[in-house]
């Protein structure tokens, strides 16, 4: 049976094997927003080569290793998201769509809890 996309990238990805260090959380949660090694150099006042360190340091926490079928920016993304939530997507005001209206008419979420 054929894989489907995305199969085998998401069993490599293992919960931090050590803390991130505070400059890691913070380039890491600017990349879960989107924003280019540039972008962040330039947000956090430090060098490219400076945050292509930090992805990278990063992505060895998570074992995530880089090759040609693997997008590191990515599985870093959802690595991160998964260990430490979900707080840079909430930063983009997308609205969660795993509630249901409580008794009171209040939406609630039973995955962001």
């Amino acid at each position: 049976m054929p894989k489907s996309p995305g199969e085998g990238h998401m069993e490599r990805i293992r919960i931090a094997t050590r803390a991130l260090t505070p400059f890691e959380l913070l380039v890491i949660g600017l990349l879960c927003e989107g924003k280019s090694n540039a972008a962040i150099a330039h947000d956090t006042a430090h060098t490219e080569k400076v945050v292509e360190n930090t992805v990278s340091r990063a992505a060895k926490a998570f074992s995530i290793k880089a090759d040609h079928d693997t997008n590191t920016r990515v599985l870093l993304a959802l690595a991160f998201r998964t260990h430490y939530g979900d707080s840079a997507f909430d930063k983009l005001d997308i609205e969660c769509r795993h509630f249901e209206l409580g008794t009171d008419g209040k939406p609630i979420c039973h995955r962001h809890d």
